[in-house]
């Protein structure tokens, strides 16, 4: 048996304005990566920082992309969220035919 180590999330009022602005909510996010999400590298990064795509499901089955770093925080590796929004009918299709 293997025990996964909790995810612990970057949080402050700068990432919650910016990744509830579309109508997401934190708890939503984080429960997007607790769902097997699918993760890629963004490819048009708009910094320095290396950035992740995450696409999946929330709790209520609705699909959500969410654009975030990994932040090392206290010798701990964190998901801070950046920008998350809920996917469109095309997008859903291909994330389903993966």
């Amino acid at each position: 048996m293997s025990v996964m180590k909790p995810i612990r999330f970057d949080w402050d009022k700068g990432n919650l304005e910016h990744t509830t602005k579309h109508g997401v909510s934190p708890a939503e996010i984080e429960h997007v990566f607790l769902n097997d999400p699918m993760i890629s590298p963004d490819p048009f990064p708009a910094s320095i920082e290396e950035r992740w795509r995450a696409i999946g499901k929330n709790d209520e089955g609705r699909y959500v992309f969410a654009v975030f770093m990994f932040r090392k925080i206290e010798d701990e590796l964190c998901i801070r969220p950046i920008s998350a929004r809920y996917m469109h009918r095309k997008e859903i299709k291909s994330y389903e035919q993966r």
